[in-house]
Formats: structure tokens, C-alpha cells, sequence
């Protein structure tokens, strides 16, 4: 019998940050107590003004079809905020909204990909990144970032990953999963090594551009190579920053002609995204921004304890991210260890389970993210729920063998 299901789902696997997510979710249904370093959202409500926006929206009337590329309102205040925060320069019309920044990233590749084009991927990287390329008979080329620098991509290695079949380069700074950050010098070297191939597009992922640390600043490629700009998409969104993740709000801003594609394919599938939503993006981008460096303080000081406890743990080795909300630690010292069930422990995956089942708490392994053998560990959490996991963790790790 022929199969119901298209060829190209075979290479697509699920998001393994939301199999984590079902996974606690069902064992905290069969009355387990879980300590969740999975999550990828801040744990605190959006502000109360920008809910407020969103209520009065609704309350107006506002829920009927918009554009498919976003109400102007919002379009503008992104273009200000571009303007504001990044000190890059768009038109309104030069920028598209979606269903979240992902939504962004799967129709850009849906838009530009042909059967067997390639798109270079740093690894560690977002988990959706290879699929969202697969899906779209892409083919990613993984290209793995520098253990000796905090995982970031080296010019050389860039330089090595790009061929003639080279449609695109993803950069995402700060990092999901290892948190690093990009310095300007760092930037101005891989934007060097683009320069030199004119037909191949960047895509340039900062939607953790706020949550940044210490003497860590958030560059983006458009600020050291202004250039590049006729052929590079900034994907953005308010997910992060302003605690929305729910909301589904996320933009590019680009070309007019990639941004007019991406337009097309939402209004065939989509139409368009929630129009109270929108609303209340156009609040947190134009209103007090206080919240923003409010949530970036208080994960400053998360990180600092969850790095400080996870570095005192034999075999665990842990540098301190300059971004985003995750820790990245090493678990090679754990390889060869044996569980008090008997099981050797020979995988990132295999330490991610005996965490679960030994110390009831969840992490995600790094061969998800294309690296192992890492966990990736969120900090967006209480001080309380790092401290207990993180002692669950020591605990477990004494009682290897």
C-alpha cells in the first residue's frame, strides 16, 4: 500500500526540546516530582502593561484578519526599534511578521531552497535549524564550533564548510544552546569570510540579543559589515526578551524581495498571525522597557549560582556563558561511569536518563543540539529550583561507580 506520508518526513525528527517538554509533562502527571532545566522560556509573566495591550486590543475589536506581513503599527515599531537598539536602518516594508521568530526561519528556507542546496549550520546549534533545512530539501552542513573558544564558530572552519552548492550561513549570537556571544572582532572575521562568497545569504538569529552578561555586548553582522545587508535576514521576535513565548509574535527583516516571498507563503498558509498579538508586541517594543533589564538582571545572577554549583561536581565541566539562558556543560568525565542499577553510562543520553531517573531532573542532551557529550541546562528558573537540581545532580554523580 502506498504510504499516506511524504518522503521528505523521514529525515525530520521531533524537536527534541518539546519531547523534553512532554516528557516532564508526564511524569510530573504520574505525581513525579521534576525539577525541569529544559525550559526555553522565561519562568515569570509577561508584564502586566503589555498584557493590558493585548486585553484593550481585543476588548476594541481587534480580532479580525490582518496583512499577512504584519500591521503596520507593528512593522514600524519594529523598524524603530532596529533603529534604536541595533542602530540599522529599515523600511517598514522591509520587514515581515510570523508566528514566532521559528516561523520566520522555516519560511525564509521555504522560500530560497532548491532540492540539494546547502545551508552551513554552527554546531552546537538550535535543535529546529537541520530540520527546518531537511524539510525544505535543503541539505545542512554542519560546521562544529572551537572547544578552545567557547564553541564559536572559527573563520577557517567556515571558510572550509562553504562550497558552490552554499545557499545560506545561520549565526546565532548569543547561543542556544552554549550561550556564547560573539565580540565584534570574532564578528568582523566571519563577516570577512562571507564578503568573499557574494552568493551566499546569512541568516542571522538574535533573539536572545537582550539576556547578555558582564562585559558581553550583542553585535550584529549589520553593525561590522553594513554590506552584507542586501543579502543577510535578522530574525528577531518577542518571545524572549518580554516573556511571550505563548504569544507567537517573531519578524525578519530583510530584502524587500525575500520579505514579499515570505509574505506569500504565509498568506497561502497561515494568512497571518493573532491581531491582538500583534497589538501587544507593538506595546513591548514602543513601550518602558524596564522589564527587559529587570529579566536580564535576575538570570545574571541565576547563571552565576548554577555555574558556581555545576563547576563544584566531579566530572562535570562548566564555562560561563556570556548569553542567552542556558549552560552548556561537559559530562566526558562521566563516560565509563557505572550507575548503581549496573548501567555504564556511554552517551550524553545516557546521563541525560540517569539524571531524570536518579535525581528527577530534566535536562537535554547535547547530541540533540550536534555536539556531544554535553547537557544543555536552562537558568530560567528560580534560584531555589537551581540550587535543589543541581544538589540532585551531585548527588547522583557521588553514587556512580
Amino acid at each position: 500500500m502506498r504510504s499516506l506520508l511524504a518522503d521528505r518526513l523521514k529525515t525530520v525528527k521531533p524537536s527534541p526540546s518539546m519531547a523534553a517538554k512532554i516528557r516532564v509533562d508526564s511524569l510530573r502527571a504520574a505525581g513525579k516530582k521534576i525539577i525541569d532545566f529544559t525550559i526555553g522560556e522565561p519562568d515569570f509573566p509577561t508584564a502586566a502593561h503589555i498584557v493590558q495591550g493585548g486585553v484593550e486590543a481585543i476588548m476594541r475589536g481587534q480580532n479580525k484578519y490582518t496583512s499577512s506581513n504584519g500591521i503596520p503599527a507593528l512593522r514600524q515599531a519594529i523598524a524603530g526599534k532596529l533603529e534604536r537598539e541595533n542602530q540599522l536602518s529599515f523600511k517598514a516594508e522591509d520587514i515581515v511578521v510570523c508566528a514566532g521568530a521559528k516561523h520566520v526561519i522555516f519560511n525564509a528556507f521555504a522560500a530560497t531552497l532548491n532540492e540539494g542546496d546547502e545551508v552551513v549550520i554552527p554546531a552546537p546549534y538550535w535543535v529546529s535549524y537541520p530540520d527546518m533545512v531537511a524539510i525544505n530539501g535543503g541539505v545542512p552542513v554542519i560546521a562544529t564550533g572551537n572547544s578552545q573558544n567557547a564553541l564559536k564558530l572559527s573563520p577557517a572552519t567556515l571558510e572550509a564548510a562553504i562550497s558552490e552548492k552554499t545557499r545560506w550561513v545561520v549565526l546565532n549570537t548569543p547561543n542556544n544552546p552554549s550561550g556564547a556571544v560573539y565580540n565584534r572582532q570574532e564578528m568582523e572575521a566571519l563577516c570577512a569570510v562571507l564578503l568573499r562568497h557574494p552568493d551566499v545569504w546569512l541568516l542571522t538569529d538574535e533573539i536572545y540579543e537582550h539576556f547578555v552578561y558582564g562585559a558581553a555586548k550583542h553585535v550584529s553582522p549589520l553593525n561590522v559589515a553594513p554590506t552584507l545587508a542586501s543579502r543577510t535576514l535578522i530574525v528577531n521576535g518577542v518571545s524572549k526578551a518580554y516573556a511571550m513565548t505563548g504569544w507567537r509574535i517573531g519578524y525578519g527583516a530583510g530584502p524587500a524581495p525575500l520579505i514579499k516571498a515570505i509574505s506569500t507563503l504565509i498568506s497561502q498558509s497561515t494568512s497571518c498571525c493573532s491581531a491582538a498579538g500583534q497589538v501587544a508586541a507593538v506595546v513591548a517594543l514602543n513601550g518602558p522597557q524596564d522589564c527587559v533589564k529587570e529579566a536580564a538582571d535576575l538570570f545574571f545572577g541565576r547563571r552565576d549560582r548554577m555555574v558556581q554549583i555545576l563547576q563544584s561536581i566531579p566530572g562535570i565541566e562548566c564555562g560561563v556563558p556570556d548569553g542567552a539562558f542556558y549552560v552548556f556543560p561537559c559530562v566526558d568525565g562521566l563516560m565509563g561511569k557505572t550507575t548503581p542499577q549496573g548501567k555504564v553510562l556511554s552517551s550524553d543520553i545516557d546521563v541525560m536518563m540517569y539524571f531524570l531517573e536518579a535525581a528527577n531532573v530534566a535536562t537535554i542532551d547535547g547530541t540533540s543540539y550536534g555536539l556531544s557529550p554535553y547537557l544543555r541546562m536552562s537558568f530560567a528558573t528560580s534560584i531555589e529550583q537551581i540550587e535543589e537540581g543541581c544538589r540532585a545532580i551531585h548527588d547522583a554523580v557521588r553514587a556512580l561507580a
